[in-house]
């Protein structure tokens, strides 16, 4: 059977046999109306498969409008549990989504970019990772709400959620020399984006005199990268001892290579740390020790940024999160 199409407004007015302005009044709440007449139009939206545009309604009201994500690599184990975990608190909040993939054709993305302002967004979410700064740019020139997620302050105005990396990098770092690991090594990415970056420089900065490091990027960030940069380095000479991988994505390519290919116990050997404790994470064949990222409470702040802005708070501020130490099997224990 084929499905009624949606009707208008003018036409659930006319089977009523009400005015236009009635069948309005009944779908606003608080708005006043007769019983008889919401019995009425009631009856008729039913008969007529009428449903409130509230996306048209809304348009005047910020808090009505879609909130634009904006995110690259969304398929990726830690940027899918962000997309999750903010889609489920946006729409708890009664705020309708509208996701661009940057991972798309230049010229596409702008079209979709150019979607948000049709709709007249309330507020563009710019998820950690690579979505490019001319992106992020667009929208904030178009006036915009801008919330950016783990991107250090790159652009001045914009709201800016992002965690505590120099202490959760520290810990890292601490924790490697406690296990008296002596020759490190970074595993990075090629996609060097903002947040990526500052784990990379945080950790290096944090050598004492005695450790040496190499850093390594062999490609995107993804298992196959982590893989790779296992088969480099623990085939040298210089054979790394402690290693802290950027992405768990990273650690568990390093991870299965070190193992199977190269026969090293972890941690008796080999001391791995990764960071963003993705699902894969806590796998009975990796148990890796990593930092986890407090998504829930990130999502929250989201939200009520949302609410502020739209009533009026100034846009231009920056929470910042501890990511907590999630302790497994990767690292050795030493005093």
């Amino acid at each position: 059977m084929s499905q009624k199409p949606i009707a208008s407004a003018a036409e659930v007015a006319r089977l009523a046999g009400v005015s236009r302005s009635a069948v309005s009044r009944t779908f606003t709440a608080g708005a006043s109306v007769s019983k008889e007449t919401r019995e009425k139009v009631m009856w008729a939206a039913e008969q007529l498969n009428y449903h409130v545009n509230h996306l048209a309604r809304g348009l005047s009201k910020v808090e009505s409008r879609p909130v634009c994500i904006l995110g690259a690599d969304l398929n990726a184990p830690y940027q899918a549990k962000l997309l999750d975990t903010l889609t489920k608190q946006l729409q708890a909040a009664n705020r309708a989504v509208m996701l661009i993939n940057t991972d798309g054709d230049k010229d596409n993305i702008n079209r979709a970019l150019q979607q948000t302002l049709n709709y007249r967004a309330a507020a563009t979410i710019v998820l950690s990772g690579t979505p490019g700064s001319e992106f992020v740019q667009s929208c904030i020139q178009s006036g915009q709400h801008v919330i950016l997620i783990n991107r250090n302050g790159q652009f001045e105005g914009s709201d800016h959620i992002q965690l505590d990396y120099s202490s959760a990098i520290s810990e890292a770092h601490h924790m490697l020399t406690r296990a008296g690991c002596k020759k490190l090594a970074v595993v990075s990415s090629t996609i060097q984006s903002p947040s990526l970056l500052t784990r990379e420089n945080l950790f290096r900065q944090c050598l004492s005199d005695d450790q040496t490091c190499e850093l390594v990027r062999l490609g995107p960030t993804c298992y196959d990268s982590g893989a790779k940069a296992a088969r480099q380095l623990l085939a040298s000479s210089q054979r790394p001892d402690g290693v802290f991988c950027v992405t768990d994505l990273l650690a568990c390519g390093f991870l299965d290579v070190a193992g199977k290919e190269f026969g090293l116990s972890v941690p008796d050997e080999l001391c791995v740390v990764g960071f963003d404790d993705i699902e894969q994470a806590s796998w009975e064949g990796y148990q890796l020790t990593t930092f986890s990222q407090p998504l829930e409470d990130m999502a929250g702040a989201i939200i009520a940024r949302l609410k502020a802005v739209s009533g009026g708070e100034a846009q231009g501020k920056t929470l910042s999160f501890p990511a907590p130490l999630v302790w497994r099997n990767t690292v050795r224990f030493k005093k």
